[in-house]
């Protein structure tokens, strides 16, 4: 793969000079490029294309989408040297020719095997629920107006609009949520652990159940951006209790499927066991605080 990217990357080079500057390329020679340019895309998807399916879903995906972005580069490179003049190198043929390059290079970052697929898939997912969990901590701290930063109507001078406030019972259900959204965090953080201290891509069942598991941990940033979006004021009570419902039921499923896998031995079955706890805690609070709303 990283043979077919590097070629790809010089056809690319070849290309770009070749329509840099006046005179015309001649017909023959344009055919020779076209050609050349079109053996190294099929050479890129078919060296995608035997990638076993068996090495795992994670991985795949990961190659697959590295090799689409090289495709899709070189075809804008193409569609930028038809459309432009033939008067000197244009700023978008210089953007499209570097664009190839950078796809091109993402080959020597991409993940060996599925293990570190699902590891690095992961981390993305960390990342998001840690920025969405930053940006409720710190709307929280702005006090009772979460859109304070936000500048005041010109006209209507200081909003008045109790819809841009948090109520005391809507603070209370607030508390529970946030300890739903980190035990998120904390649950990401430590089965990206273990995946990386006992992971193993070596049979088919290992590699199937990496597979499950970034699958099911997929679900959670998407999950964490519905409740965090709910708990805006004007709040909703009893959207933000189905959305808890939702993220608690897949956060319980992440830790089952952890704990039933080879990269859970008996010794990490402890923080496994204390996180379901807190997933269960903070969602009986929630439905204690929104029974009212049934």
């Amino acid at each position: 793969l990283g043979q077919t990217f590097k070629v790809t990357s010089q056809e690319a080079t070849k290309l770009s000079l070749a329509f840099s500057r006046p005179p015309l390329t001649s017909a023959e020679d344009c055919r020779k490029l076209s050609e050349d340019v079109q053996n190294a895309i099929l050479a890129v998807a078919t060296v995608y294309y035997w990638l076993p399916k068996g090495q795992g879903t994670t991985l795949r995906k990961m190659v697959r989408d590295a090799t689409t972005e090289v495709a899709e580069g070189m075809i804008q490179l193409t569609e930028t040297i038809l459309s432009a003049p033939l008067e000197s190198l244009s700023q978008e043929q210089l953007i499209s020719t570097g664009g190839v390059w950078e796809a091109c290079e993402q080959v020597f970052n991409l993940p060996r095997d599925n293990q570190a697929a699902v590891a690095s898939a992961l981390a993305a997912c960390l990342g998001v629920v840690k920025d969405a969990l930053e940006e409720m901590e710190h709307a929280l701290v702005e006090g009772q107006d979460p859109y304070s930063d936000i500048m005041e109507d010109e006209e209507l001078g200081f909003r008045g609009n109790r819809d841009t406030y948090w109520s005391e019972a809507d603070r209370k259900l607030l508390s529970s949520c946030m300890g739903l959204m980190k035990a998120s965090k904390a649950c990401l953080k430590k089965v990206l652990g273990v995946v990386k201290a006992y992971g193993k891509a070596d049979s088919p069942e290992q590699i199937a159940q990496l597979d499950d598991l970034a699958d099911i941990a997929n679900e959670i940033s998407p999950s964490v951006d519905e409740l965090a979006l709910s708990m805006y004021p004007p709040m909703n009570q009893l959207a933000v209790r189905l959305n808890a419902a939702k993220l608690a039921s897949v956060l319980k499923k992440v830790l089952e499927i952890t704990k039933t896998s080879h990269v859970c031995p008996p010794s990490e079955e402890g923080w496994v066991q204390f996180l379901s706890g807190a997933v269960d805690h903070n969602m009986n609070k929630i439905k204690n605080f929104t029974q009212g709303q049934l």
